[in-house]
């Protein structure tokens, strides 16, 4: 059976047949239609797509429920009550269990680790959620979970970590893999693929902000990592076609002392399987000093010319 190519956007996931037939709607509703347009531009940024990956836990695990701003959110960890804990932190689309393969090698090390389904993904139930529900629900897990030793986010769930520590939660060390660097990025290029105008993209972002209580400018102020002191790592594959490779390079530049590990044919979601980042990335939060490369698979010195 064909699978049917999608493409896979910051905010949501379309068929590409489909994008035509999107885009002359919005081209059309934006003009005449624009509250509905709005409405419906709003529906698709906030409603993240099911995640339809593995659905087992790497290990039995202990699950629990917390509450965050009247959401039931899904929790697990494995390992003595009393370790010194990791926090597991998916992405947009995301679940807990993607997270997985951190959990046996963070337990082997002697760490609890703690993993959890995002508001609006898998067990945390559905609904409208944003970047500000990720935040939260990492702020009500350092209260009822930690204090974490450590953090491994990824996508989403990375810049939430970011925000975290940029409002005082202390994570330790923290290992960012695939982060984004800019929501107003993120609603730019989620309007172009979908041929959402200008107008019914900053109306959007104005209703969001409004409802969250936050600017879109005010979450991209990166250059406030500058006052923070955790030691960092920025995991990022050069072809990552839904977060691109500079977003790392401008996060780690505005960390104190962050390392920068640059990735090759891994892309956005098959980076957190791969054996050589999970144990770089354990390496790191677990403190482990020896000097990282700065890209995996280490090139050859001098380089091929091809």
């Amino acid at each position: 059976m064909n699978t049917p190519i999608t493409a896979t956007m910051n905010r949501t996931t379309v068929r590409l047949s489909a994008l035509p037939v999107i885009r002359a709607w919005f081209g059309i509703a934006s003009r005449v239609l624009p509250g509905m347009a709005r409405r419906q531009a709003e529906h698709w940024f906030t409603r993240p797509p099911r995640y339809a990956g593995r659905r087992t836990h790497p290990v039995a695990a202990r699950r629990e429920t917390v509450v965050v701003d009247n959401r039931r959110i899904a929790v697990w960890q494995a390992g003595p009550v009393t370790a010194p804990a990791v926090l597991l932190s998916h992405g947009w689309g995301g679940s807990g269990v993607q997270m997985g393969s951190f959990v046996a090698p963070l337990l082997a090390r002697g760490y609890r680790a703690v993993w959890f389904d995002q508001p609006g993904h898998g067990e945390s139930g559905d609904g409208p959620v944003g970047l500000p529900d990720f935040v939260r629900a990492t702020e009500a897990l350092a209260e009822t979970h930690g204090p974490f030793a450590a953090a491994v986010g990824h996508s989403l769930g990375a810049a939430a970590l970011a925000l975290a520590l940029r409002r005082g939660v202390a994570l330790g060390r923290v290992a960012f893999i695939a982060a984004p660097a800019s929501m107003i990025e993120q609603a730019h290029n989620f309007a172009r693929l979908l041929g959402i105008t200008p107008r019914i993209r900053e109306a959007m972002r104005r209703r969001l902000e409004h409802r969250y209580g936050v600017r879109f400018a005010d979450i991209d102020r990166i250059e406030e990592l500058a006052k923070l002191s955790a030691p960092a790592l920025f995991v990022h594959d050069g072809g990552d076609t839904e977060v691109p490779f500079e977003h790392a390079l401008r996060l780690s530049g505005r960390l104190p002392g962050a390392q920068l590990l640059k990735t090759h044919g891994l892309g956005h979601y098959r980076i957190l399987r791969d054996a050589d980042v999970v144990r770089t990335a354990v390496g790191f939060v677990c403190g482990d000093n020896a000097a990282l490369p700065a890209e995996l698979p280490v090139l050859p010195q001098p380089a091929p010319i091809y």
